[in-house]
């Protein structure tokens, strides 16, 4: 049966957006609905893709994981599953001691939730960071070290990037915190499928995410975050707080607050990184930080957001002297 349409002539090559081309060299590639020509390249985390015969060729590096910790209990694990716990006590975000009979503990990362505001939500207040021997307390925008008796020695070193204290340890685990409520946490390739945590398991795959401490697979965020309490006199999350239901006259000033994300203004990276669960964590933040540092819960959503397009090589200019402002002179 004929079916009605343009179709290139004998020899040439369809080129995907309405024209034809005499070599196969001469086919663009697509990603994220974007087109691009041959030869062009294009970096996916530590790799370079680079387009050939209508086809992506990449280097095939295996790169470090980061997991994000932000605002009020959000959490995008190693393989990248965003979901949110609420929970108020220490647990542990990533170990690389797991239960198995050969893995021996050279470091833990654990996050201290305490409500910020009064709708009951959490927020990382301190972070502690164990290497070896060395503890790390990481609060009120400073960090302590605690030299404890048991452990090896594991070297690390400090060094302040604009916003951001970066620790580094000579083990390939990194840190990056920005002195409020946002953590991101690195691992080198030799962690793949070794660490366990509120993080998961950087194992490359999503679904598993939710082992909780016992080594059971859970589809619940909120019984796999109750595994990994530190302290068992700390109460289980029961329920998914929702802040915007319990202050309702909040809900519209956060959505026209957030709606920046889904703006003009980050239009480079909606088709890079999937705005849409970034702006439902802004709403939910900005509608749960009622008692004092609303902004501040406000711009750490959008600098969320905005880290993650960074590291999908679209880079954007959000803040403004009227949206959450910083004073570059002081910083540099």
């Amino acid at each position: 049966e004929c079916v009605s349409g343009c179709v290139c002539p004998e020899g040439l090559f369809d080129d995907g957006r309405g024209g034809c081309v005499e070599k196969k060299e001469d086919c663009p590639c697509t990603h994220n609905n974007q087109w691009y020509s041959p030869g062009q390249k294009l970096a996916v985390d530590c790799n370079t893709c680079t387009c050939q015969k209508g086809f992506w060729s990449c280097t095939k590096y295996v790169c470090y994981g980061t997991c994000t910790i932000y605002g009020s209990g959000h959490y995008i694990t190693f393989d990248g599953k965003f979901y949110d716990f609420d929970g108020r006590c220490e647990y542990v975000a990533t170990q690389d001691f797991c239960g198995d009979k050969n893995s021996s503990s050279s470091f833990s990362i654990i996050t201290e939730n305490v409500p910020c505001g009064t709708t009951g939500v959490t927020c990382s207040k301190a972070i502690k960071m164990f290497l070896g021997k060395t503890e790390l307390k990481l609060e009120d925008k400073v960090y302590k070290e605690i030299q404890r008796d048991i452990g090896d020695d594991v070297h690390y070193w400090n060094r302040t990037v604009g916003l951001y204290l970066v620790i580094e340890a000579s083990n390939g685990v990194m840190l990056i915190w920005d002195k409020k409520t946002t953590v991101f946490i690195k691992l080198a390739p030799d962690y793949k499928g070794k660490v366990c945590g509120l993080c998961g398991n950087f194992d490359d795959k999503s679904n598993n995410d939710f082992t909780t401490r016992s080594g059971l697979q859970e589809t619940n965020a909120l019984k796999f975050g109750n595994s990994w309490k530190q302290s068992s006199m700390c109460p289980d999350v029961t329920q998914e707080i929702k802040p915007c239901d319990m202050k309702p006259h909040r809900k519209s000033w956060a959505g026209k607050e957030c709606s920046i994300i889904q703006s003009d203004v980050f239009k480079i990276c909606h088709s890079k990184v999937d705005p849409i669960p970034f702006y439902e964590a802004c709403v939910h933040d900005a509608c749960s930080c009622d008692s004092g540092g609303d902004c501040e819960c406000f711009c750490s959503a959008v600098a969320a957001y905005a880290q993650e397009c960074t590291k999908a090589q679209a880079c954007v200019f959000w803040r403004t002297p009227d949206i959450c402002p910083i004073f570059c002179d002081y910083y540099n």
